[in-house]
Formats: structure tokens, C-alpha cells, sequence
């Protein structure tokens, strides 16, 4: 592969772009793939990142890493990879509209995508800022409120379990009409937290001021300050699972230490990975990954055991 690629990043997210901007840094001919739909883009705002204490929208992160970016000249691909196969020690890359790619490492950074909650007349609700999905990096500006959490399984009533012990004494739990599954240990907690929980399904919303004001249950209307979904996530894995990436039983890519998947030379940082999902969480993954990148570059074999 010795007119190959060095890398090729798979995402245009918080931790693609940080690999990418490593990778430029190190001298490393790096290729970004950006299909345009990153996750943090869905950000209202985000204030749990160093420097930003006044907190700082999503869109805005992407606009000043793609900025940074681009004084390294690095070449962005505005297209989705619509295939991934191995060649020799390499990996062959195939871009939709476009001419394959020879590279001799390939970093995913595609992320996952949430599951949106079935509301009534509502698609789209997390995409649109109506739903929030990370009291982790909001949950302090809603300290003392009172707040939702939609959920029917063990996320659900983790979630809720976190607001209730970190930021609020009212927490319900919604479950849109699905029984609540979990164990009577899990219950007794909730119980003990004062969660509420709800199991009946949602038959209208009131919308006001771009948030979900009211939901109307049974001709009872109950009265939020802030939603939370926790219905999970899908791992955007298609491409690691075609060439028989490990995954964790959450569906998430298993990696060593170096950030690296069970298939040498294909590396994986960000929401892809287990673990907790924050931006600056995959920027430290990113940079792990870009690291060992390199290093794999620059010595005959992969440093990796």
C-alpha cells in the first residue's frame, strides 16, 4: 500500500474532526468523510466544555473545528463511504459518486443516532431541540425543575435515577404508554427517589415557545420544564460490521487501549464507542486513536499488540 492513503476519518463530528486536525499536525496524508449529520449539530447548548463557561451551541463547535481544519489544507469528502473492504494490509474505500480510496488506516467517527420518542403529531422532536437527550451536559441548568424523562427499560430508569439524585426531587418517568421493565430492585430505588412513573400513553402535546410545555394523559395534562429521551441509540457500525468488528453487547465497537477495533489498522473514537458520550470524551479518543495512527505509520508493523 505504499501509494496509499496514511488515514482516512469517517465522520465530520467533534471526534472526527479532532483526528483529522492530529493526523495534519503529525504530516499524515489524511482524507476526512463527512456525510454531513453529525450528532452534535442537534446541540442547543453545550456547558460542561472547558473554555466555554457561558456554554457553547453545537453548530457553532463544528463551525470553529471546521475552521481549524481547514488551515491544514486537509481534503474533506461531502459524501457518505458506502463501503469498506479490506486489501492486502490496507483498506479500500468507496465513496458514493466518487473514485474508490486506497488507505492504510481508516478511523470511524459516524457515531450513532438517537431513538426519537413516539409523540403524537411530533416527529423529529430530539432532532428539533423539543427533547433534550444529555442531562449530562445540560442537567445543572435544570437543577430545582421539573422534568421527564421518556423511557421504559433500564436506560429509562437510569436516567431518571441520575436527574433524581444529581438535580431534581421531580422526576417522572414516561413510558408512552409501554409497561415499565425493570426488576423490583430498580423500582424500590425510583421509589425511593420519588420518581414517577407514568406508563400511560401520551395522547396530545401542547407546544410553546419552542419547548413541549404540557402533555395531555388520560385528560390529565402534566406540566414539565424539561424533557429528556432515553430510548437508547443506534451505533452507526454498518461499516466495522461488514469486515467482522467486535462489538460490545450494547452494539457499540469494542477497542484495546489504542483505540483500535479486533480488525488491525481500523480504529474507532466518539459515540461509537462504549462509553459516555460527550464531545470532549471523543476528542480524547480521537486523539488517542490519531496518535497510534501515526505511530503504526512510521514503524513497519502496527505497534498494537
Amino acid at each position: 500500500m505504499q501509494d496509499a492513503i496514511d488515514a482516512l476519518v469517517i465522520g465530520g463530528g467533534p471526534a472526527g474532526l479532532t483526528a483529522a486536525l492530529y493526523l495534519a499536525r503529525f504530516r499524515r496524508r489524511v482524507v476526512l468523510a463527512d456525510e454531513g449529520e453529525p450528532r452534535a449539530a442537534w446541540i442547543p447548548a453545550s456547558h460542561n466544555i472547558p473554555f466555554f463557561a457561558d456554554g457553547i451551541p453545537g453548530p457553532e463547535i463544528l463551525a470553529r473545528q471546521r475552521e481549524h481544519l481547514a488551515r491544514y489544507d486537509v481534503p474533506v469528502i461531502a459524501a457518505r463511504i458506502a463501503a469498506l473492504a479490506r486489501e492486502g494490509s490496507g483498506f479500500v474505500a468507496k465513496p458514493e459518486g466518487r473514485e474508490p480510496l486506497r488507505v492504510r488506516n481508516v478511523l470511524l467517527a459516524t457515531g450513532a443516532r438517537d431513538v426519537e420518542p413516539g409523540l403524537p403529531h411530533l416527529p423529529d422532536a430530539v432532532r428539533r431541540g423539543l427533547v433534550r437527550y444529555c442531562p449530562v451536559c445540560d442537567g445543572f441548568e435544570s437543577r430545582g425543575r421539573r422534568i421527564a424523562v421518556i423511557g421504559h427499560g433500564a436506560k429509562g430508569a437510569g436516567e431518571a435515577l441520575f436527574i433524581a439524585r444529581t438535580y431534581s426531587d421531580d422526576v417522572t418517568l414516561l413510558t408512552l404508554g409501554r409497561p415499565m421493565d425493570m426488576d423490583e430492585e430498580t423500582r424500590g430505588r425510583l421509589a425511593r427517589h420519588r420518581v414517577r412513573i407514568v406508563e400511560r400513553p401520551v395522547m396530545a402535546l401542547d407546544v410553546q415557545d419552542g419547548r413541549i410545555a404540557a402533555i395531555r394523559i388520560d385528560g390529565e395534562e402534566l406540566r414539565f420544564e424539561t424533557l429528556y429521551s432515553a430510548l437508547g441509540l443506534h451505533y452507526r457500525t454498518e461499516l466495522a460490521e461488514a469486515l467482522g468488528a467486535a462489538r460490545e453487547e450494547n452494539g457499540a465497537l469494542r477497542v484495546n487501549a489504542g483505540m483500535m477495533t479486533s480488525v488491525p489498522g481500523l480504529y474507532a473514537a466518539g459515540d461509537i464507542v462504549a462509553g459516555l458520550d460527550q464531545i470532549v470524551v471523543g476528542m480524547g479518543h480521537a486523539a488517542i486513536a490519531a496518535t497510534r495512527i501515526h505511530n503504526a505509520c512510521a514503524i513497519p508493523t502496527q505497534d498494537e499488540a
